[in-house]
C-alpha cells in the first residue's frame, strides 16, 4: 500500500463486503430483522418516533427508498405510522411493543457477539477504535451536509 489513505480505502472496501456476514451472524431471536430495517429501528429506539423525511435524511437516502423500507417494518409489525400531532400532514414512525422487544434483543445479541469477537482486544484498543469510527462517521456526515470541497468537484 502506498499511503495511509490507500490502506483506509482498502479496509473500508473489506468492511463493506463483510457487513452482510456480520449482520447475518449477529441476528437472533424469533424475528429476522433486515439490515436496512435494523438501522431504522435502532434510530427510533435511540431517538424516539421519527418523520419519514427525517429518517431519509439521517441515512442520506431517497425518500422513496425509505418509504419501501418503512413499509417492510410496518408490515412485519415492528413499527407503526401515526399522524404527527405537531403537523397533521406528516407521519411519524414509532416502534410497536414487538418491535421494541425485537430490536433490543437483536442489539443485545449483536453487542454480545462483538464482545466475543473482540475479546483479545484491550479496552484501550476498543475505545480508540470506537473513537476513530465516531470521528470518521462525523466527518462523512459533515461532508454529506456541505458537499465535496471545490478542489475535488472538478475531479469527480
Amino acid at each position: 500500500m502506498g499511503n495511509a489513505n490507500d490502506e483506509i480505502e482498502q479496509q473500508l472496501l473489506l468492511l463493506l463486503r463483510r457487513t452482510q456476514a456480520i449482520h447475518v451472524r449477529t441476528s437472533s431471536g424469533d424475528v429476522l430483522i433486515e439490515r436496512s430495517s435494523y438501522g431504522i429501528l435502532c434510530l427510533i429506539l435511540d431517538e424516539g418516533p421519527q418523520r419519514l423525511g427525517t429518517i431519509a435524511q439521517t441515512f442520506t437516502l431517497d425518500p422513496s427508498t425509505i418509504t419501501r423500507q418503512v413499509q417492510a417494518v410496518v408490515k412485519a409489525g415492528l413499527a407503526e405510522k401515526t399522524v404527527d400531532p405537531s403537523d397533521r400532514r406528516a407521519m411519524l414512525l414509532s416502534l410497536t411493543p414487538e418491535g421494541r422487544t425485537a430490536i433490543k434483543e437483536a442489539r443485545a445479541h449483536r453487542r454480545a457477539m462483538l464482545e466475543e469477537l473482540m475479546k483479545n482486544w484491550t479496552e484501550d484498543e476498543r475505545t480508540e477504535f470506537g473513537r476513530a469510527l465516531r470521528r470518521f462517521n462525523t466527518t462523512v456526515e459533515e461532508w454529506n451536509v456541505t458537499g465535496l470541497p471545490e478542489s475535488l468537484v472538478e475531479q469527480v
